[in-house]
């Protein structure tokens, strides 16, 4: 749904609608390439003479390598800036924070420096950001055996002789969603740091990779999560493609595939509670629903609300402005007296204490606010009275920053089994799972 009164100059697009701008070609933007190295001369060397021949202006392009400690100081051109760490193992998140920090351009695209662009890689990638602030685009990687090759040949022309095996999920996953146009909660997968671009403006606002992921992997997915519940636009640009020297990480000898996948996983449930990236049963650091309870309930009132949204959400934290005395809700970390310290992905505002019996249609109702366009939910009981408005974070902090709430659309949803409670709903048929609503409206 595209709002009344928005049209295709304003610095922002609904949901994730990138493909209203489709058309427009902007200036060309100043742009900053942080290439990421350690200890591949030959490849970095392909990488900068590659950069070197972008159609993108050259007076509008800067170059900046950002060294992970090699034991050899890599050798650059002149006018390539050459930043450097410290080597105390795996730091590509922190190597590329220090190349952005050194960065001055309105665009920062991050390459590794095993990945060579196609000569109008640049120019493809930073468009989108270029006209809004809040995209992140990734470009299309292609794998290719370029062991042995000269590193002055045009990539456009070997990288084709030498193709390697595309990896199948990735490319599928970009045909599903449409190039991400169809993103999600869960589109953070397929946003790799090797071909990524976004603006300067709002990496700041975001913040850098996390540099605590201090091993191959993991670092561009929490970003990517991360700028999605900032607002990200996400776009995959297929025409921007760079070449990675050898096969896509799952197909390279030596790898134990299974146990680097298990710790990347166990890493991210932490960090990103989703459904279907966070544990199951196990807490998360961060709350995935925040439940704000109104005014002061009573004593039954409070733990019949609060265990009945824990049971069908167990990611999430319930809040009152008081919790009652003799409530029995003292004993978990999830139920506090303040919300103000809780960043969750999706809040709801109830209108009253609230019960529910059916957990999976509240979980089904709540799902749309994982996707791009919906970001405010109105919860009616099977009545037809409010129960609660939801809201997710992703909504709330592209309001903060265009002032405006077009940027996302509103829907009204029936929850079958979800009740604003009378004062005082009977407890024991609660915990015994015996009567209907009655006993609790």
């Amino acid at each position: 749904m595209i709002p009344e009164g928005w049209n295709d100059r304003m610095p922002w697009v609904p949901g994730n609608r990138w493909d209203l701008v489709a058309h427009r070609r902007p200036r060309p933007p100043r742009v900053s390439v942080i290439v990421t190295h350690y200890s591949q001369p030959d490849e970095l060397a392909r990488t900068l003479a590659a950069l070197a021949r972008q159609d993108h202006p050259r007076e509008l392009l800067e170059i900046i390598v950002a060294d992970d400690g090699s034991p050899r100081v890599p050798v650059v051109p002149e006018g390539v800036r050459l930043v450097r760490q410290d080597d105390l193992g795996f730091r590509a998140a922190a190597a590329r924070n220090l190349g952005a920090s050194a960065a001055t351009g309105d665009v920062l695209c991050f390459l590794d420096a095993d990945t060579t662009p196609e000569p109008a890689y640049i120019r493809h990638l930073s468009r989108l950001p270029a006209l809004l602030p809040e995209a992140v685009t990734v470009g299309r990687r292609r794998h290719a055996d370029l062991s042995g090759l000269a590193a002055d040949e045009p990539i456009e022309a070997i990288g084709p002789r030498h193709e390697l095996t595309e990896p199948a999920w990735l490319r599928e996953a970009y045909a599903r969603s449409g190039d991400l146009l169809r993103a999600d909660d869960r589109s953070y997968r397929y946003v790799i740091s090797a071909v990524l671009a976004c603006s300067r403006a709002f990496f700041d606002e975001v913040g850098g990779f996390d540099e605590t992921f201090s091993s191959y992997g993991g670092e561009d997915w929490e970003w990517a999560h991360r700028a999605w519940q900032s607002g990200a636009v996400l776009a995959h640009v297929r025409d921007a493609a760079a070449w990675h020297d050898g096969p896509d990480w799952a197909d390279r000898d030596g790898v134990d595939r299974a146990d680097e996948g298990n710790r990347q996983s166990l890493l991210l449930s932490r960090r990103i509670p989703v459904e279907g990236s966070g544990a199951r049963g196990v807490l998360s650091r961060d709350a995935d629903l925040l439940v704000v309870v109104p005014g002061t309930p009573s004593p039954a009132a409070a733990f019949v609300c609060a265990d009945s949204f824990l049971a069908a959400y167990p990611r999430s934290a319930v809040t009152m402005d008081a919790i009652p005395p003799a409530a029995a809700l003292d004993g978990d970390p999830r139920i506090r007296a303040r919300a103000d310290d809780v960043d969750a992905r999706i809040v709801l505002r109830l209108e009253a204490p609230a019960v529910v019996l059916e957990p999976d249609a509240l979980r089904a109702a709540l799902s749309v606010l994982a996707e791009g366009d919906i970001g405010e939910l109105r919860l009616m009981s099977s009545g037809g009275s409010l129960v609660g408005v939801a809201r997710s974070r992703r909504a709330a902090r592209r309001q903060k920053r265009w002032g405006t709430s077009a940027g996302h659309a509103s829907a009204e949803v029936a929850v079958a089994g979800l009740h604003v409670m009378r004062a005082h709903p009977h407890v024991e048929a609660w915990l015994g799972g015996w009567g209907g609503a009655d006993r609790f409206v």
